[in-house]
C-alpha cells in the first residue's frame, strides 16, 4: 500500500486582529496516500485555499499535526520549510506569477537554480517540451497567451520532479477551452510521473476527475467523498 505522503491531524488555524480573533480552518484531519489525486471542493471562505497553505508550508497551523512528504512542518522553521517547499512540492496558482522580464525557459529554470542543478537549463527545456512549448523558450510572458503562461507556470512547479503537486484554482483565468487543456495537460501529466495531485477548485465537475473529493465549509472537512462525487 502506498505510505501517506500528507498527514494532517486536527489541524487550526486562528489568525487574531484588534477586532478580535478568527479560526478559519477547525480541526481538519486529511490523510493522502502517495499518487493519489484528491480534489477539493466548497465556497468562497470555505478554508480551501488555506488548506493548501498549510500543506505547502506557506502557512503554519496553530495546532495540530501537519506532516508533508516525511517533513513536520510544525517543527520547521521558515528555512526548513523553504528547502522542503523546494525539495517536494509544486504549486499551480490561479494567477500565474511568472517574472516579466525571464523567458519561459528562464521562468522554469529558476527553481532548480535555487535547488542547486546544475542541469537547470537542461531540465527547464525538457519540461517545457513535455508541456508542449518547446518552440516558446525564448518567449517572455507578455508575449504568450494566457494558456501557454500557465503551461509555463505548471512546467515551472514540475521541473523539479516534486512528490505533490498542487493546483489552486488552476483554470481560474482561463476561458473554458483553455482550461479543458490545462486539466487535461494536468491529469496526463499526473499519471505519467505518478505525482501526488491536489487540486483546490469551487468547479465540483472538475474535482470529479480526481480519484476522491473532500468538501469544505467554515473550515471544516462536511462530506464525504461518495456524496460530493453523486452531485459533481
Amino acid at each position: 500500500m502506498p505510505e501517506t505522503i500528507i498527514d494532517l491531524k486536527d489541524v487550526h488555524l486562528t489568525l487574531h486582529s484588534r477586532a478580535g480573533s478568527v479560526e478559519i480552518l477547525r480541526g481538519v484531519d486529511l490523510a493522502v496516500r502517495a499518487g493519489e489525486t484528491v480534489g477539493v471542493v466548497g465556497p468562497s471562505g470555505s478554508g480551501k485555499s488555506t488548506l493548501l497553505m498549510i500543506m505547502t508550508g506557506l502557512e503554519k497551523a496553530s495546532s495540530g499535526t501537519v506532516r508533508v512528504a516525511g517533513h513536520d512542518f510544525m517543527a520547521l522553521g521558515e528555512d526548513g520549510l523553504a528547502r522542503a517547499r523546494g525539495q517536494h512540492i509544486g504549486i499551480v496558482f490561479q494567477s500565474f506569477h511568472l517574472v516579466p522580464t525571464m523567458t519561459a525557459l528562464e521562468n522554469v529554470a529558476l527553481p532548480l537554480e535555487f535547488l542547486g542543478r546544475r542541469d537547470a537549463g537542461q531540465r527547464a527545456a525538457e519540461t517545457l517540451q513535455s508541456v508542449g512549448l518547446g518552440h516558446r523558450l525564448n518567449h517572455f510572458p507578455a508575449q504568450l497567451s494566457g494558456g501557454e503562461q500557465q503551461r509555463v507556470a505548471m512546467a515551472r512547479a514540475l521541473a523539479p520532479s516534486p512528490k505533490i503537486l498542487f493546483a489552486d484554482e488552476p483554470t481560474g483565468n482561463l476561458d473554458a477551452r483553455n482550461g479543458e487543456q490545462i486539466m487535461d495537460l494536468l491529469f496526463a501529466l499526473h499519471k505519467r510521473h505518478g505525482t501526488t495531485l491536489m487540486l483546490i477548485t469551487h468547479d465540483q465537475r472538475l474535482a470529479a476527475r480526481c480519484g476522491r473529493v473532500i468538501g469544505m465549509e467554515d473550515g471544516r472537512i462536511v462530506r464525504s467523498p461518495s456524496d460530493l462525487e453523486s452531485v459533481a
